[in-house]
């Protein structure tokens, strides 16, 4: 996908996005880790954004529900309409989509858990400028079930082994990087994350794996259709990247098979 840049065609490195569901008011795409949403001030450097990217695909504008970070792949959902954008972002903020992801995490969590903990907001450098934002703690929570552990013979920090786990996770609320923070919080960071995790694991994934990614991903998201009524499944099956390191780890049987690619089921 070629777009103009001071007279010259710039081709995007990143392929035509996967529709996962479209009609005349909505689309999902499967959105690639590596590409932001919109453009930020914080990353000026980049050229490349999931909006941009799906009007030049589709010729037509879209309108952004919700967000998912750079490097987390997965179900991205827009508006079609400006109306449309806006009933879909007002059924995220009231809580009525359900979201499920997929995440790699340091160490053994428990089975399953509820992680409650209040999050200061980061404030959005869409916000309007001048606007006194509150950054005390928001109420926060993320429900997550372990599927599946390794523990690899290698001493990649101060123990002779290192242990990993598949997490599935469940955003009740959501709190900017909520996931990515809260499973810090418990000691179990997520595995490429260059924020909020422990650099030592991720360079060993990248070193081992050749994993250089953020193993986080939304593989699905239901909702009701704001025109409609329907009930909408949206799914993204994993990256391939992402599905391949499941597979290497042993982890594949642990997956729904809805959430994996069709050559790795």
């Amino acid at each position: 996908m070629a777009v103009r840049s001071k007279g010259l065609a710039v081709t995007s490195p990143f392929a035509p996005f996967p529709i996962v569901f479209r009609d005349e008011h909505l689309i999902a795409i499967h959105k690639p880790a590596g590409l932001l949403v919109h453009r930020t001030v914080l990353d000026r450097h980049e050229r490349w954004f999931a909006i941009q990217l799906l009007r030049n695909q589709i010729g037509q504008r879209v309108y952004p529900a919700h967000r998912l970070d750079k490097g987390t792949s997965g179900v991205l959902l827009f508006g079609l309409s400006k109306d449309a954008g806006r009933e879909l972002s007002w059924a995220f903020e009231r809580q009525e989509v359900d979201k499920r992801y997929l995440a790699v995490v340091r160490g053994h969590p428990a089975d399953e858990g509820e992680i409650d903990h209040p999050l200061a907001r980061r404030v959005d450098d869409l916000e309007w400028i001048g606007e006194k934002v509150s950054t005390e703690p928001q109420a926060a929570v993320t429900r997550y079930r372990t599927l599946a552990r390794t523990e690899l013979p290698f001493a990649v920090d101060r123990y002779p082994t290192s242990r990993y786990a598949l997490v599935e996770l469940d955003p009740l609320t959501g709190r900017r990087h909520q996931l990515r923070r809260h499973l810090k919080h418990i000691a179990h960071p997520i595995i490429g994350d260059a924020t909020y995790g422990k650099g030592i694991h991720n360079r060993f994934f990248a070193e081992q794996f050749g994993c250089q990614r953020l193993l986080l991903a939304c593989v699905e998201m239901r909702l009701t259709h704001p025109f409609t009524g329907e009930a909408l499944t949206l799914t993204a099956p994993l990256a391939e990247d992402f599905a391949a390191l499941i597979d290497t780890l042993g982890w594949r049987d642990a997956v729904e098979a809805r959430w994996l690619p069709p050559q790795t089921i």
